[in-house]
């Protein structure tokens, strides 16, 4: 059994599922916008990692006496 469509129903799908692409390309933008605002905030950690691994200062240890 196959279903017939008529024009008023292909033209009905055809919007709701330009709507969908419309909806998806929103969603995919604002994940792109959320990726950059990770990679930068990323890089601000590495550098102020770095930064702090430069300012530690190493203090001699005391060895262990052997008995």
């Amino acid at each position: 059994m196959s279903t017939r469509y008529t024009k008023a129903d292909l033209e009905q799908i055809v919007y709701k599922q330009l709507d969908n692409l419309n909806a998806m390309h929103d969603l995919l933008r604002i994940m792109k916008i959320q990726n950059d605002l990770i990679q930068s905030i990323n890089q601000t950690l590495r550098e102020e990692i770095g930064q702090f691994k430069e300012q530690q200062v190493m203090y001699p240890t005391r060895r262990k006496s052997k008995s």
